[in-house]
């Protein structure tokens, strides 16, 4: 088998890294196609990818492509790209906002998986949400997954409706659990904690709760209602957290998400 990823930015190389661990691959490199000759030339330091400078010489040999671009490059890279392909090719987007009728109308094949994935894949811990068009079998939806599965977790979902919505909480998530992780390192170094005593702090708390939650069946509530005692210091954080509505901005937060990534398919 034979898997072509085409863009070698971040999210890009991650994907690519993780998935050449693959036993589908055990006998042919995975291809990276890109222009940026710097990035090609780092990636060929790892020597673990075939890579390319044009489409020509990879993409038609390729059987699964996955397209990890900028989204408002979709539409020179589709037009390229369509002269080389096959029908029997799967293409795989990692691409936000961009719907599988606006790849399957772009790139005028059938065969197409849209997937969310997240910065956590590059340790592999990601989280990649993923959905296909009706002409793809559940054989190539079960090689894919086992593709995508090499960078953490991945679920499938009904439609686009639940890729966007997973962009609100897995795709953009990371950055929701930074923000509050910046907060509280903030908040601990204007108690007079050094810098790696307050990186400390903050960093084995979320490594520890992250653990306890996922080592039990516990409730992230419930959870709360241990650590925190009747007129205790837990309880005062999380009633100034109630008073001020904290719950409803995160969830706010996710939507406005959510929305954005809507508003991208439309674009």
């Amino acid at each position: 088998m034979k898997v072509l990823m085409i863009g070698a930015g971040n999210m890009g190389a991650t994907y690519a890294e993780g998935m050449s661990k693959s036993k589908l691959l055990i006998n042919h490199k995975l291809q990276i196609y890109d222009k940026n000759v710097e990035v090609l030339n780092t990636l060929r330091e790892k020597d673990i990818f075939d890579i390319y400078t044009d489409l020509e010489t990879c993409l038609p040999k390729a059987d699964i492509v996955f397209i990890a671009v900028k989204p408002y490059h979709k539409e020179e890279l589709f037009k390229e790209m369509q002269p080389m392909i096959n029908e029997n090719q799967i293409f795989v987007s990692l691409m936000a906002g961009v719907t599988l009728q606006t790849i399957v109308d772009g790139l005028k094949k059938k065969k197409v998986i849209r997937a969310m994935p997240n910065l956590p894949a590059q340790i592999g811990l990601g989280m990649t949400a993923y959905t296909a068009s009706k002409d793809v079998t559940r054989l190539e939806l079960l090689v894919v997954r086992n593709l995508l599965d090499m960078t953490g977790e991945s679920i499938h979902v009904e439609s686009d409706k639940w890729i966007d919505a997973s962009t609100g909480i897995s795709g953009s998530g990371p950055a929701y659990v930074f923000y509050f992780m910046n907060a509280m390192l903030e908040a601990a170094k204007k108690m007079g904690f050094t810098n790696y005593d307050s990186r400390a702090l903050v960093a084995h708390t979320f490594q520890g709760a992250v653990q306890l939650f996922n080592e039990s069946d516990i409730t992230p509530k419930t959870w709360m209602d241990r650590v925190a005692s009747k007129g205790g210091t837990t309880e005062a954080a999380l009633d100034s957290m109630e008073e001020n509505n904290v719950k409803e901005l995160i969830e706010e937060a996710a939507y406005a998400a959510f929305n954005r990534a809507v508003e991208l398919g439309l674009e």
